[in-house]
């Protein structure tokens, strides 16, 4: 029977063949969509009972017999014996199927040829080609294969085709390549899934799409706008009730972006203060306890903010920012990341500048500026020297005055 739902659905049940049912055709084009019938036929409840996350034992006790339920019990227990069952029993188009899923379970050294498989199997057999291929590091095959894979089963299975097209666009991503070929692979899925059931991958699909952007930018404000358009469009998904880590995540990175656009227009100033609420927003999930490096991120990124945000309230927002800044030293040492250490140092002694607290902001930029020159990174330290020259400057200065007015 074909098509069947393998690649659509996350765990054992995105390997498993459905057996023939009466109105197949009518059950298996909700599910190829993510959707459930609203009553399982009686031989598929062993698949309904993989997507519910039930015990292998409890899946195995509902398989039906014949060739589907071979292969079933090879997905369940893949040893030689249950591979030799199925293989005697499975037409050539499924035992290519059954060799494919051999490799992905690391029984095979090698995945199987093509063959004269069509639809999703050759999908699932061109993505498992894919595989191989990023095992051996060649990137240029894997993606050429990912992509065929995509196409091949888009108009068949179309949440199978978006997770291949998106596992296409994060392979990209992650190989450092944020141009036009990845988002189309990201929109191409989130398109592709617009009416399944899984909402919370789309959430996730926008995420990375906005992360795609958002590195991409280069200082570009309409790729910046893009990017918090994405990060608006997964907050729909990622409630901070239900999803909190998602939700504060998204709302760094939505910070983030708006912080980087250009302050070229009367709206910078209302971009900053969006930031500064969304860095709020995500402090009230990530603890210091719990989550240490995020809340630091956060923590830096609200205090940078609040430093340079125009404000009537300037003197209250930096006192805060520098309240913030130490907060962070006691989890950021110079033993751990140096570099990261000084730049919270540079930053909090350039606050305290800014609030004439020289006494105080002088030993934290001599230190961060020494750091800076330890590491090689001089173009800092230059920056921190001439902060320095300047309060000596002031200090100075504040010594002739009050002579003067001696």
């Amino acid at each position: 029977m074909q098509p069947q739902p393998i690649g659509v659905f996350p765990g054992a049940a995105g390997f498993f063949l459905l057996p023939p049912v009466p109105n197949a055709d009518q059950f298996i084009s909700l599910l190829l969509r993510g959707h459930f019938p609203d009553r399982w036929p009686e031989n598929w409840r062993f698949f309904a009972a993989a997507i519910e996350g039930k015990s292998e034992d409890e899946v195995l006790t509902l398989l039906p017999e014949g060739p589907e339920a071979a292969y079933n019990r090879f997905i369940l227990d893949p040893q030689t014996y249950t591979y030799t069952l199925a293989k005697e029993v499975l037409p050539d188009d499924f035992s290519l199927l059954l060799d494919a899923a051999a490799w992905r379970l690391k029984l095979f050294e090698t995945p199987p040829p093509l063959g004269d498989a069509s639809g999703e199997i050759r999908a699932f057999l061109l993505a498992t080609q894919a595989y191989d291929a990023f095992q051996q590091k060649d990137w240029p095959t894997g993606l050429s294969l990912l992509s065929e894979a995509a196409a091949t089963v888009e108009n068949v299975s179309p949440v199978f085709s978006a997770r291949l097209y998106a596992e296409y666009a994060a392979t990209k991503q992650m190989l450092g390549d944020c141009g036009k070929e990845t988002v189309e692979g990201y929109r191409k899925a989130l398109s592709l899934l617009e009416t399944s059931s899984f909402q919370e991958a789309r959430a996730e699909l926008w995420f990375q799409l906005g992360t795609v952007h958002q590195t991409g930018a280069d200082g570009r404000k309409g790729s910046l706008l893009e990017a918090v358009r994405c990060y608006h469009e997964a907050l729909k998904v990622y409630r901070k009730d239900t999803y909190p880590e998602e939700y504060a995540t998204v709302h760094m990175n939505l910070a983030l972006a708006y912080l980087a656009i250009p302050s070229l227009d009367r709206s910078a100033y209302l971009r900053t203060a969006t930031a500064i609420q969304s860095l709020r927003e995500s402090l009230r999930i990530f603890k210091k306890d719990k989550h240490p490096e995020l809340w630091a991120s956060a923590t830096v990124n609200l205090a940078n903010a609040l430093q340079h945000v125009k404000s009537s309230h300037l003197e209250d927002n930096l006192w805060e920012a520098v309240a913030l800044y130490e907060d962070v030293l006691e989890v950021r040492r110079s033993k751990g990341d140096p570099i990261a250490y000084a730049r919270v140092l540079a930053n909090q002694g350039n606050a305290l500048a800014h609030l004439g607290a020289f006494s105080r902001a002088v030993p934290r930029l001599e230190e961060a500026s020494q750091l800076f020159r330890k590491y090689g990174e001089h173009e800092a330290a230059s920056a921190i020297e001439d902060v320095l020259a300047e309060i000596a400057l002031k200090r100075k200065q504040a010594a002739v005055n009050e002579k003067m007015e001696q």
